[in-house]
């Protein structure tokens, strides 16, 4: 084992003092069916001395029980490159108290991080992967490229002490992958099911530099497993994505959570950062234990609405031994901010999750990294990044049960979306049917009314909505009254200052009606995105039907308000969806912070600029067919 550095003696003393009497597991509790949370603070640098911030939370149960709570102690700064430690808590209660601070490896003036522990099921054995890097002397990044290692260490007393780090070397690092390389960061798995039943797998992310043309040319997604308890490793499943010239990529998949289906196939899910795809997750599926990724490995996933950060997933409940399948998944819900985490379920093994509005909220501050355990009595453990005013403020430990989080719910009610091969949008929230504009006879007379509060209808993906740098024209009847707030309308694509998006929305405290768009430009994403508004002097909210036209097209986006003459703004040219989540909302802005009160109808999207005749058809009651990709008349509110 390895010798105590001297921040280790320090809180060494205080660690057996206060574990005294917290040796032996609680009681098992009787199982509950009410609903259980709590949360504590776990990491803080006013209350540890020698800190300035501790980020990237990792969390393990031990085959004895003990919860072993990992994270990255930064000595002067919250930066990601300088002086930081390996730093461990354990509870042996399940969570309600907690060990001191220890040190598992100090770092010295360098970089520890990315901690990834791996629980041994057999053996008990805690295996414990990381990497690290000359620490950079300031809250700068680490210089491109970056010559980060992966090392190894492992503990097979429950966290108590723990063995010298061993270089993992080409084990698990390629020699290519010389400019960047991460492991993790949160907690590998260990197989249960099939030929490769015990084998360790955790993930890894990499780039390489080519010296020649003095850049990085190619991000590396890829799995390390080890078949003789953490002994000898290999490099598995590998998915390689080239950089461009420019800098742009496909996807950058990075920062992966693991889980086994009953199958014994590994589903991957991870981060995506700053590809050109839609989405800020990818997933890919391993058949063969983490030896390779099927069907072309990573895709992206448009719909699963998180900002660029990193995840956890684990299995609550197997088909097999309770009789469904529960998976969670725990990020930030804010798909602009690193904030408002959120427990997402999925019931198919991560083929679907919950959308936003179906999810549980842990809380609506600031949030960041993540780690989850399964804990006793069907309790979960989520170790995360929170606080009032940054993410990084502290590190929290929270504790739920699955009461707490609710049963599967119904389905929503849903709304016909007749665009070709579209699917009903679902109708969320405080939606209600009311009287319709005075349009054709497709309307049936009947409209939708938003409440302001948590009403909106949400339609499901699909690639046909994604306009990219096509012209396109949207239709909206609207009624409302409102004085005040930003009223959305219509709002397709992501949201903020870095994503694409359209948008139609009011704001009657400025008396304007506004469409606008932020269209992304060839080349990496630099925010902020251009924003271009068309602007009408006025804010319609006398309680009366009026029809809005937004068309883009011509260099121009233009916004019309019942046939009146259009107000113009310039095109800044460039892509509407791409490197962003995704979703079309009526009544809801992106974010799902701000909603309409008031009432709309006849809402349509073309990937094309209509003609001024085909506008006046369009508001007259006949309705073009051709490039249609968005048409819901809102008349039909049923149950899903």
């Amino acid at each position: 084992m390895c010798h105590a550095p001297a921040r280790v003696l320090v809180v060494l003393a205080a660690a057996l003092a206060a574990v005294v009497g917290l040796t032996a597991p609680a009681g098992r509790a009787a199982p509950t069916t009410d609903p259980h949370f709590d949360q504590q603070v776990l990491f803080k640098a006013a209350n540890e001395q020698g800190y300035s911030c501790f980020r990237i939370p990792a969390v393990v149960k031990t085959t004895k029980g003990t919860l072993l709570a990992f994270a990255e102690g930064r000595v002067n700064n919250c930066g990601d490159a300088d002086d930081i430690d390996l730093v461990l808590k354990r509870s042996f209660d399940g969570g309600k108290t907690w060990t001191p601070l220890q040190v598992i490896h100090e770092g010295g003036g360098d970089t520890n991080g990315n901690p990834v522990p791996i629980v041994d099921r057999d053996s008990g054995r805690i295996t414990l992967i990381s990497n690290r890097n000359e620490g950079v002397g300031s809250a700068a990044n680490c210089a491109v490229p970056c010559k980060r290692d992966p090392y190894i260490q492992h503990s097979d007393d429950d966290g108590e002490t723990w063995s010298e780090q061993r270089a993992l070397g080409a084990e698990a690092k390629d020699p290519d992958w010389n400019s960047w390389y991460a492991t993790g960061p949160l907690h590998g798995i260990q197989l249960k099911h099939g030929r490769h039943a015990g084998r360790l797998v955790f993930g890894i992310n990499a780039e390489t530099w080519n010296d020649a043309e003095s850049r990085v040319t190619h991000n590396h997604a890829a799995l390390a497993y080890s078949d003789d308890g953490g002994a000898h490793w290999k490099i598995g499943a590998l998915d390689t994505f080239p950089i461009a010239a420019d800098g742009t990529f496909e996807q950058k998949p990075s920062e992966m959570t693991l889980v086994e289906r009953r199958d014994g196939s590994i589903y991957v899910n991870g981060r995506e950062q700053d590809g050109t795809d839609l989405g800020h997750r990818d997933f890919a599926v391993s058949p063969d234990g983490g030896e390779s990724f099927a069907n072309g490995g990573f895709k992206a996933i448009p719909d699963l609405h998180t900002p660029m950060v990193q995840g956890s997933s684990i299995q609550l409940r197997s088909k097999a031994e309770d009789g469904y399948d529960r998976w969670l998944l725990s990020a930030p819900a804010d798909p602009d901010r690193r904030r408002t985490m959120m427990i997402r379920s999925s019931y198919d093994e991560g083929r679907s999750w919950e959308a936003v509005d179906r999810g549980k909220t842990v809380t609506t501050d600031w949030s960041g990294y993540s780690d989850m355990a399964k804990l006793s009595d069907g309790e979960v453990g989520l170790l995360y990044e929170g606080g009032p005013v940054d993410a990084r403020d502290e590190i929290r430990f929270a504790r739920f049960n699955e009461a707490w989080l609710g049963p599967r719910r119904a389905p929503d009610p849903r709304t016909p979306d007749e665009a070709p091969g579209a699917s009903d949008g679902y109708v969320i929230g405080g939606v209600r049917p009311t009287d319709g504009h005075r349009g054709g006879p497709r309307t049936h007379g009947g409209a939708a009314s938003f409440d302001g509060v948590d009403g909106h209808v949400r339609l499901p993906f699909r690639s046909a909505q994604a306009l990219g740098k096509k012209d396109f024209t949207a239709s909206v009847w609207f009624r409302y009254s409102a004085t005040s707030g930003e009223q959305p309308l219509l709002w397709m694509g992501g949201v903020g200052t870095k994503s694409p998006y359209v948008a139609l929305r009011a704001l009657p405290g400025e008396n304007r009606l506004v469409a606008e768009m932020t269209p992304a430009p060839d080349g990496p994403i630099k925010p902020p995105l251009p924003v271009v508004q068309a602007s009408a002097p006025a804010a319609y909210n006398d309680g009366e039907w009026h029809h809005a036209v937004i068309r883009r097209g011509g260099g121009s986006l233009t916004l019309s308000v019942d046939g009146a003459a259009a107000v113009s703004a310039p095109d800044a040219g460039g892509s509407l969806s791409r490197n962003s989540t995704f979703a079309v909302h009526l009544g809801q802005k992106m974010d799902s912070r701000v909603r309409y009160q008031g009432d709309l109808d006849d809402v349509r999207v073309y990937d094309r600029a209509l003609g001024a005749g085909e506008v006046t058809a369009l508001r007259e009651g006949s309705h073009p067919r051709h490039g249609l990709i968005v048409d819901v008349p809102l008349d039909r509110l049923g149950r899903g």
